[in-house]
């Protein structure tokens, strides 16, 4: 068993991705993916899986390793032969070649595929292939293992609060009399008088705190990505329990939003972008003020009343105190917190958790990669993780 060094296009073979507009897609189950990853789901293949796809376009250097059928846009390269190599070990190699920093001549940043195909690259026989690719594959797999119980969390948190709060179904619900549409003791009222916007938080100057950034809000999950950290200025100002919401074009429409609990304590304050809208709970619990900003209908209203020029359009804030909703009775908004407080720390936990496997997994990977690492001597993921 042995390396060799050759060029990429002997290894395997490139091709561009096709076009699938978004008027022709039919709702089901095959994977679109782009420069970026999933980006949606088809009811027709344009490949057979496992498939490894990159950025041509748009998003450049990330790489994605499909296990189905899937379609590939037009953004993106995929593999088209594998010319016998392992499908996953070459997801890997790819990810080891900083395919971001091969850009094509142009104003539009992309990568030319004749280009990568001359790229030397070191490529072992199919068994060291495999038995690299399972090394590697046992920290993605279990990260994609917390992945989908933090979107199942997420989502059981989300279900319950839209049967209590939109369809009115909370518990004991059936006894309770209506007036107007209304539970009793329940009141009508907006938004901004029952949580704080942007609420004036004190800081510690001269000390460096975590800052997020937009690219650490998700479009889909509570989760806060990556920080980095500064001296606390201008911008937003948080603490644990506040919801941050994106306030400008395309984020806000996007649907990043984050729920802030990665802090040391109550007390500790984080700053961020200057383009959040800080919402902190007054009269209601956080739980409930981050699952009001996750539906689609308090989105809507923050989206109209936008203004400002094409491409750099803002939220009022002042558009909260048009946003009618209603307050709860505190026993209900109490069995809420029972209900659901806990999945948020654990969202978190498992969070860190893959932040520690994605940590251990790129010291690994470009260790396994240049043949330099024995595979026989790696630590178990769950060892990572635990």
């Amino acid at each position: 068993m042995s390396w060799a060094r050759k060029p990429l296009g002997e290894v395997i073979r490139l091709k561009r991705g096709h076009d699938l507009p978004t008027s022709a897609r039919v709702e089901g189950e095959v994977p679109i993916v782009s420069s970026s990853g999933i980006t949606g789901y088809h009811n027709v293949a344009k490949v057979a899986g496992p498939g490894v796809v990159t950025g041509r376009y748009g998003t450049l250097g990330e790489v994605h390793y499909v296990e189905a059928d899937y379609w590939p846009l037009n953004t993106a390269l995929y593999v088209e032969d594998f010319k016998g190599a392992h499908p996953r070990f070459i997801a890997y190699l790819l990810m080891t070649l900083e395919l971001g920093t091969q850009n094509s001549a142009g104003a539009v940043p992309g990568v030319n595929r004749n280009t990568l195909h001359q790229m030397s690259v070191l490529a072992p026989d199919v068994e060291i292939q495999r038995q690299v690719a399972a090394a590697l594959a046992n920290y993605d797999d279990l990260i994609a293992t917390n992945q989908r119980r933090i979107a199942l969390l997420e989502e059981a948190a989300r279900r319950v609060y839209r049967e209590w709060f939109v369809h009115l179904r909370f518990p004991g619900h059936e006894s309770v009399l209506r007036s107007d549409g209304i539970p009793a003791g329940w009141q009508r009222s907006t938004f901004a008088e029952l949580v704080q916007i942007n609420p004036r938080t004190a800081f510690s100057k001269d000390i460096e705190r975590p800052f997020v950034d937009m690219s650490s809000l998700s479009e889909t999950s509570m989760v806060i990505g990556p920080r980095s950290a500064r001296l606390i200025g201008g911008g937003a100002k948080f603490r644990n329990g506040d919801t941050l919401f994106a306030r400008i074009t395309p984020c806000l429409e996007n649907g990043k939003t984050g729920y802030i609990q990665f802090l040391e304590d109550e007390h500790a304050v984080a700053s961020g972008s200057t383009e959040f809208i800080v919402f902190r709970s007054k009269h209601v619990n956080p739980w409930w003020v981050y699952c009001t900003a996750r539906e689609d209908g308090f989105r809507e209203h923050a989206i109209r009343s936008m203004s400002g020029a094409d491409g750099r359009q803002r939220v009022s804030t002042e558009c909260f105190d048009k946003f009618i909703t209603l307050r709860p009775l505190q026993t209900v908004l109490d069995q809420f917190e029972a209900a659901v407080a806990a999945s948020f720390p654990l969202i978190e936990q498992l969070c860190r958790q893959n932040q520690k496997l994605a940590e251990a997994r790129d010291l690994l990977l470009p260790k396994l990669m240049s043949g330099q690492f024995d595979v026989s001597g790696i630590r178990l993921p769950d060892e990572i993780a635990a």
